[in-house]
């Protein structure tokens, strides 16, 4: 039988764990310095080293092949990736329709600020375990809404739909190849435009290099395995709590389930659907070893899974209560939030619309998961008529300061 590991709150809080180890943090360093150095002939090297590529295939796919693929995928995978991006794109356009440019009046002028797109993007999509086409949606659909000129991607070993749901995204193109040095290629402009802003899932290799290269380039974030806190009370339904845990549980053996629930008696039932499910699921090895690391947290009151939630901030947050919608204000830290039973995490990572790259490991603490705002940025402008309102302020702070030629840069205003 499936048994969650009983746990306190300040347990799971001290276990937190790291989006990458120093080892494979050094190790990715290393493969992206060579591809700084040596370019094609390293990316090539590591690329087929690793799995990616035979000696005889194409890195680049343009988008004459991206389009050929689109024509040559099933009528009805075709109207599903089309439908989805639609879902996407529609929620994307929303998020930005809210970010408006600012214009207002300061001591002797104006100043504001306008939401800017940047040049280029590099987006990832994982290849591995299980090829990931809605991750190529996610990520390319945003860019392109952000008014990103130039969107390339990258995915090691690409499938037919990938390469389709790339062209329905509107990508200029792929490189298939993945790890540390499909970032490196990314980044640095080796197949395609260097990316201002690298974005996407993948695994600790990806996350090491964009973490290498963050300062350099912008990325979305450093994820690790996929993890999901659902809160529920006595009103939920145990095959519903389970199907979400297993859900994300498949994703891979080091993804993290947790129950958090103020009715003890909960927790045995959420165990016996659990076994019943993975009695016919196909993924049922992976998931089964991410469940027996998996964890309950019984807590005593609503205000303490409250908390608890909120220091644990999860990349998913799944409230299964008979007052979701009024209880879902009290969170504040959690990459994205589903509220009701019958708000599935699944229907957001397949395209109701908000992103399904999210921040884990606590990183929604003080960061969002990827949207438009990640490709858009804000710079502001200052245009004075009246310079006198502010010069003496100036120039008398700058002097406090030591900098006497800012205050005299000032004092010639005046």
């Amino acid at each position: 039988m499936t048994r969650l590991q009983r746990i306190k709150a300040d347990e799971m809080l001290r276990d937190r764990r790291s989006p990458v180890d120093a080892a494979t943090l050094h190790g990715a360093a290393v493969i992206v310095e060579d591809v700084r150095s040596r370019g094609e002939a390293a990316v090539r090297e590591y690329s087929e080293r690793f799995g990616d590529l035979s000696p005889a295939d194409p890195i680049v796919r343009d988008q004459r092949h991206l389009n050929t693929a689109l024509d040559r995928v099933d009528s009805s995978i075709r109207e599903l990736l089309e439908r989805v991006a639609g879902r996407i794109e529609a929620f994307a356009r929303e998020q930005r329709s809210c970010l408006l440019d600012l214009n207002t009046t300061v001591d002797g002028g104006r100043a504001g600020h306008r939401w800017l797109p940047v040049d280029t993007t590099g987006a990832y999509a994982p290849g591995g375990r299980y090829p990931l086409p809605s991750s190529v949606l996610m990520t390319v659909i945003p860019a392109r809404v952000a008014g990103v000129d130039e969107v390339w991607v990258a995915s090691p070993r690409p499938t037919l739909v990938t390469l389709a749901a790339a062209a329905v995204a509107g990508a200029d193109g792929l490189l298939a190849i993945g790890g540390a040095q499909a970032i490196a290629a990314l980044t640095f402009g080796t197949f395609s435009p260097p990316s201002d802003v690298v974005v996407g899932p993948g695994n600790r290799w990806v996350t090491a290099a964009k973490k290498h290269l963050y300062g350099e380039i912008g990325i979305d974030g450093l994820a690790g395995p996929s993890e999901i806190v659902v809160v529920a009370d006595g009103t939920a339904d145990p095959r519903l709590v389970a199907a979400d845990l297993l859900a994300q549980a498949e994703h891979d053996p080091d993804a993290l389930p947790i129950l958090v629930t103020d009715t003890p008696s909960l927790v045995e039932d959420v165990e016996l659907m659990l076994d019943d499910q993975l009695a016919t699921l196909p993924t049922a090895g992976v998931a089964k070893s991410a469940l027996d690391a998996g964890s309950v947290i019984v807590v005593a009151s609503r205000e303490e899974a409250v908390e608890l939630c909120n220091r644990i901030a999860p990349e998913h947050l799944a409230l299964h209560m008979d007052d979701s919608v009024a209880m879902a204000a009290r969170f504040s830290s959690y990459g994205s939030l589903f509220v009701g039973s019958d708000s599935a995490e699944v229907f957001a990572d397949y395209g109701a619309g908000p992103n399904h790259v999210l921040p884990t490991d606590g990183g929604a603490r003080y960061q969002s998961g990827l949207s438009v705002t990640t490709f858009l940025k804000a710079p502001t402008w200052l245009a004075l008529t009246d310079p006198a309102a502010t010069a003496e302020d100036a120039a008398s702070l700058a002097r406090l300061e030591g900098l006497e030629a800012h205050a005299r840069a000032a004092e010639l205003r005046m």
